[in-house]
């Protein structure tokens, strides 16, 4: 992301933080890219000052300027409940697990997707998620995590109530059950139908 931001020219600043300088990956590289002045490291091993201060990384938000998480889901939710208790809405914080939290689906049942474009329908069986049951039947979904932390299968839904399963979507953004992640999310009901 930063190697992009730089070639088209943004206003950034990447804060990396690792448990030590030895363990930091891409350390090199970043020392050696276009960006490296804009790049602050924080290692756990380290002096005082060069930790993570996030109330000075964050301060106050301003509408022109958005936060960016990766990470573990311990450091994801201390950076973002440092962010909202500083005010930040949660349309300008963006995050991205490094991997999902193990889901219960000893209780799922079947449903059917519709594809909108063909009138088509698909039974999901409780074993499969949609994602697979599409790409079975030669309709092509874009794939990357396959845990619903990367937001790459995004799909919009034009009727039904997805069970969403991701780690990807805002609670907002959940609420309004116009998209969901394929790769991981179910149906609430007997029918989801796609924007595909």
């Amino acid at each position: 992301m930063a190697e992009r931001l730089a070639q088209i020219g943004a206003t950034f600043t990447m804060h990396y933080c690792t448990r030590s300088s030895q363990r930091t990956a891409f350390r090199e590289r970043i020392a050696q890219s276009q960006f490296a002045d804009r790049v602050d490291f924080h290692f756990d091993d380290g002096p005082a000052d060069q930790k993570l201060d996030l109330s000075n990384v964050l301060g106050a938000p301003t509408s022109d300027v958005n936060v960016y998480i990766c990470g573990p889901t311990g450091f994801i939710e201390h950076v973002l409940k440092s962010a909202k208790a500083l005010g930040w809405p949660d349309s300008q914080l963006h995050l991205e697990y490094f991997g999902a939290k193990p889901i219960d689906t000893s209780h799922d049942e079947d449903f059917e997707v519709k594809v909108a474009s063909t009138g088509r329908c698909y039974k999901v069986p409780a074993d499969k998620s949609v994602a697979a049951v599409l790409i079975e039947n030669g309709i092509d979904i874009p794939l990357s995590c396959e845990q619903g932390v990367c937001g790459t299968c995004i799909t919009r839904i034009l009727d039904g109530q997805p069970d969403h399963r991701d780690m990807y979507f805002t609670s907002d953004e959940k609420a309004k059950n116009d998209q969901f992640t394929p790769c991981c999310s179910r149906s609430k009901g007997k029918l989801l139908v796609l924007d595909i």
